[in-house]
């Protein structure tokens, strides 16, 4: 709550400094407007480069985030495949012993 009032005021005071400003300018009107309109657009400039400069940032750290988003998928996939490629493995061994068993009971050896 104090966050708006110190912000009411801040703006209060801006308006009374803009307003004491313009009434006590040494320049004439046209002066005086075309220097606001002058600082206005160079305002208006800054913004503008901040914005560009903004949009950078946020593409350049998408670009980032998708490429390690990428990178932790690769992974990922990986592992499963070594994971399944090891069960596949441990699976045909299983089987084939089974195999040897079965047959070696079927001839009379023993185990």
């Amino acid at each position: 709550m104090e966050e708006k009032n110190g912000f009411g005021y801040f703006l209060l005071g801006l308006g009374m400094g803009v307003a004491a400003g313009v009434l006590l300018a040494p320049k004439s009107g046209a002066e005086t407007r075309e220097f606001l309109r002058s600082k206005a657009e160079e305002s208006g400039d800054y913004l503008r480069s901040r914005a560009d400069d903004g949009r950078e940032y946020l593409k350049k750290r998408s670009d980032d985030l998708r490429d390690s988003a990428s990178d932790i998928y690769e992974k990922g996939r990986s592992a499963v495949k070594n994971r399944r490629d090891n069960l596949s493995a441990a699976v045909e061994a299983g089987k084939q012993a089974y195999k040897d068993a079965v047959s070696s009971f079927d001839s009379g050896e023993s185990v």
